[in-house]
């Protein structure tokens, strides 16, 4: 029989809420920020059951008064902490930029990674640099990271006629296979199956280069995610699975992907698979959680899955407003403060960098990143007209077209002559 028994209170459905909305005081007091020695960094070839509790903690280098210490502190020289804090710059003023062309109507869509640039600029300096990386949307600081001319990225943001993709994809969904990274697709998860695969194949041929993938922690979701991760613990691929956990997706929080239940890392536990949360504001302590992972996978010892435990400083793309769903004051009142703000002032501290030098920085990145926009839209932005001939969306599908592709190529070729005549040419 089925039915309501009288005996039993009714069943109830826990629908998760964020704990603060439009209008509220943000209180992030109730996070746990554990001791920097608390959590020490174990050998590479630890087994998932031996370091379960790093799953539990977080990973951190950086103290309260910006000084680096502990097991984990990267020893990296001062000249590598400037060029990390010069392209985690760089990226900003890029996002900034790019931000405002799609304001002013030059390009659909922009998304910026504020907050978040140690999740791609610090994990991209940890890895060789042809590790393969495949990204999600938010990681455009691994090509700024691998000296991607950020020329060639506006040209693809703005659709135009040195787009080398043609206009075909979502204005930030790079591609650039010669700095080893991988397409960006706008399916969530996808790219997850992708990296461990490719990850296979390098090990079933014998060689020595590692795959890294990112996504968000909404993204975990997703039944692509579950089963890279059943391929990575099966196989030990060597690859290395990392949540960016920004505490939001374009309108629901975290809790919704199961985030109020657990930490995100222990999701890698139940497959076997070596697991890290580490503090993704700290940019020393990415490289240093990067790091490890990178040698644990280049020694055969296995995949490793991180989670950046971080913060969505802006809406989530240019199509959001975040002020609509959560309280406005979040990003300033985030205990684990700002990635680049942190790592300046800690070269302060060390006596290899000053105020001075950083606004000097500022002025320098965002003029530069203003010059090479107006190189850039010099070839076009976008809906000034096609940028592209026509038969080009007929290409790059097939090796070898078919013959009823080619029939439709000609035929619209045809059309097009009859309407523009035989010397039109898209500007």
């Amino acid at each position: 029989m089925t039915g309501k028994k009288s005996n039993l209170a009714p069943l109830r459905l826990h629908i998760p809420e964020p704990k603060f909305r439009p209008g509220d005081d943000a209180d992030f007091s109730d996070i746990l920020i554990p001791a920097i020695d608390e959590i020490a960094r174990p050998d590479e070839a630890s087994t998932p059951a031996d370091i379960r509790s790093l799953a539990y903690g977080l990973v951190r280098v950086l103290d309260a008064d910006h000084q680096a210490k502990d097991s984990w502190k990267p020893n990296l020289d001062p000249e590598q902490l400037r060029l990390m804090l010069r392209n985690m710059m760089l990226t900003r003023a890029f996002d900034d930029r790019m931000f405002r062309a799609q304001r002013q109507g030059k390009t659909s869509f922009y998304m910026k990674s504020t907050g978040e640039e140690a999740t791609s600029v610090a994990t991209a300096m940890a890895l060789a640099s042809d590790d393969m990386c495949f990204p999600s949307y938010r990681q455009q600081g691994i090509l700024i990271t691998r000296g991607y001319p950020i020329v060639r990225m506006m040209n693809q943001i703005y659709s135009n006629s040195q787009d080398h993709l043609k206009g075909r994809q979502l204005p930030i969904m790079y591609s650039a296979p010669e700095c080893s990274f991988f397409t960006i697709s706008g399916n969530l998860a996808t790219q997850y199956p992708q990296a461990v695969g490719w990850a296979m194949a390098s090990a079933s041929r014998g060689d020595t280069r590692i795959s890294a993938v990112w996504c968000g922690e909404g993204s975990t979701a997703e039944g692509d995610f579950h089963s890279a991760m059943t391929f990575a613990a099966v196989y030990n691929a060597p690859v290395i699975l990392q949540v960016v956990n920004n505490q939001w997706a374009i309108s629901s929080f975290s809790g919704i992907a199961g985030g109020e239940r657990t930490t995100f890392a222990a999701r890698g536990l139940g497959y076997g698979i070596a697991s890290l949360r580490v503090d993704g504001n700290d940019p020393l302590a990415v490289y240093a959680a990067m790091r490890w992972a990178a040698d644990r996978a280049r020694t055969n010892n296995g995949p490793t899955f991180i989670e950046y435990f971080t913060y969505r400083a802006e809406g989530h793309s240019t199509s959001d407003d975040p002020g609509a769903y959560r309280a406005a004051q979040e990003f300033e009142k985030w205990p684990l403060g700002d990635p680049v703000d942190r790592l300046k002032k800690h070269l302060i501290l060390l006596g290899e960098w000053s105020e001075e030098q950083h606004q000097a920085q500022h002025d320098e990145l965002a003029e530069l990143v203003k010059k090479t926009q107006k190189e850039a839209e010099a070839n076009g932005i976008l809906g000034h007209g096609m940028h592209q001939p026509f038969e080009t969306m007929f290409e790059d599908v097939f090796e070898e077209m078919p013959w009823h592709l080619k029939e439709q190529c000609t035929q619209m070729i045809d059309e097009q002559h009859r309407k523009f005549g035989p010397e039109w040419e898209p500007k």
